[in-house]
């Protein structure tokens, strides 16, 4: 493999080049009209224009893709995260032209694209799952009829998705008809498919997935999980590695579960096997996600690998250079997501132009970065600017680290969630490890945060006053 091209941008297209550079691999940066300036697209040793800026028309073009892959000479797509990364006819269409695809293959992401298809596949290998049914439906008598018998709450979830669209928590019986609808409808609009399927609600969920890597040389390893409790409509915002409530025992189990579920769908490369873990430490399985997960720098930090080169080492038809025994948990790792959105109004995106962007550097900081002081924010993209991750030896160090480096990341000009996550790492729920994925709607709440950010600004200024007397005090001492 001699050169890559990264179908995506930002902060992921510059993490999977930093790593393709560092193994000797020249890189190719595609782009919209959009992204023209953006860095990744200067970090490349290559770069084309694939189109205009909505990703209908650029980043979700495979068929241009490929023929930028052609004419340019490229070996192997890496498809990062988010866009075609897990679209199965893109990966058949690298594999149909010669060119390989850094991920499964085509066939392992269909099984694991369709949650229902998920779950038959999984069936063999005793894996623990959510009660429910195992068939897609749209009718509302039908519907009813299982959400009586497993009893509420109960959930609704489009089977073609994920990323909270077309998601439902049904309490009782009065709103089901309400609410299938208007997941039906979401779905159908987010995804083309409106079929939906129904599982008991587990109250008080973790959200703790795998990290798993597959070879074709027939070895699996997991490499430990991630804690991805803290979330805002359905989607993760901070993750941490390892969780502080996981035995020995259960990371076990779930680590075996998580080799169970990649062998069952034949899966090569990196994945992500997700599961719910209720209030008395029983874990079922949720879904995989066929490509790198955003949080990975988490499980980087904790387990001393680069998950992008073992991708890379892979692909190429490399065994796995480690075995299960000799991997071990060091230390611990947080991440926040930093966005653009305006935790005071909802998490609503926050376009605008970078005033001041600087962020902060220090031992045990890392931050990949998508964007540079100056840029705008285009309203086209998921409006993530870049990923601020602690590593500690202990998970308290780890967070007061996150504590520091969000006071010293700089951003004017857009609000962002690194208000929240300061919010989150100094509440006494998170800190205390006894949170779940409710925590944003049961402590969070846009005056609390402005409250502290209020308390900070007396706090700043009484300490200037009292800093302002000291020094007048020294100007009136007499000249001796």
């Amino acid at each position: 493999m001699k050169k890559l091209l990264v179908a995506n941008r930002g902060e992921i297209a510059i993490r999977v080049m930093k790593t393709a550079h560092k193994m000797g691999i020249k890189t190719v940066a595609v782009f919209s009209t959009a992204d023209r300036n953006a860095p990744h697209v200067k970090y490349a040793n290559e770069a084309v224009c694939i189109g205009e800026a909505p990703s209908s028309q650029s980043y979700l073009r495979g068929d241009k893709i490929i023929e930028v892959a052609k004419n340019l000479k490229v070996d192997a797509i890496h498809p990062g995260y988010g866009f075609l990364s897990e679209n199965a006819s893109f990966a058949e269409l690298c594999e149909d032209n010669n060119i390989i695809f850094v991920g499964p293959k085509s066939k392992a992401i269909k099984i694991m694209g369709s949650k229902l298809a998920a779950k038959e596949a999984v069936k063999a290998y005793d894996i623990p799952m959510v009660p429910g049914i195992d068939e897609a439906i749209t009718d509302i008598k039908k519907a009813l009829e299982i959400a009586k018998e497993i009893g509420f709450p109960i959930l609704i979830k489009a089977s073609a998705g994920g990323g909270g669209k077309g998601m439902r928590v049904v309490e009782k019986e009065s709103d089901l008809e309400s609410q299938m609808n208007r997941a039906i409808s979401e779905a159908t609009s987010a995804f083309g498919d409106g079929s939906v399927f129904i599982e008991k609600y587990v109250t008080s969920p973790r959200h703790i997935e795998i990290q798993v890597m597959a070879d074709s040389h027939g070895n699996v390893l997991h490499f430990f999980e991630r804690e991805c409790s803290i979330q805002r409509r359905h989607q993760k915002v901070v993750e941490e590695a390892p969780s502080c409530v996981l035995t020995p025992d259960i990371r076990q189990k779930m680590g075996d579960a998580a080799i169970k579920v990649a062998k069952s769908c034949d899966y090569l490369g990196a994945g992500t096997v997700e599961f719910l873990l209720d209030a008395d430490h029983n874990f079922y399985f949720l879904e995989m996600n066929t490509r790198l997960q955003v949080e990975h720098p988490v499980t980087e930090l904790i387990s001393g690998v680069d998950l992008v080169e073992l991708q890379i080492k892979v692909a190429r038809g490399e065994a796995l250079p480690m075995q299960q025994d000799e991997l071990k948990i060091n230390g611990h790792a947080l991440e926040l997501r930093v966005y653009a959105e305006d935790p005071l109004n909802d998490f609503l995106p926050s376009v605008g132009h970078l005033k001041n962007y600087k962020i902060p550097v220090g031992e045990g900081i890392r931050v990949d970065n998508g964007f540079e002081e100056g840029m705008d924010i285009p309203i086209y993209y998921d409006p993530m600017l870049s990923k601020l991750i602690t590593y500690g030896k202990t998970r308290e160090e780890a967070i007061q680290l996150m504590i520091k480096a969000i006071e010293n990341y700089q951003v004017k000009g857009v609000e962002t969630t690194l208000p929240f996550g300061k919010y989150v790492c100094e509440h006494d729920a998170f800190r205390s490890g006894n949170f779940d994925t409710h925590f944003v709607k049961n402590y969070y709440s846009p005056e609390a945060l402005k409250q502290e950010a209020d308390n900070e600004a007396k706090l700043a200024a009484l300490i200037a006053v009292k800093q302002y007397i000291e020094d007048q005090k020294l100007l009136r001492l007499p000249v001796k």
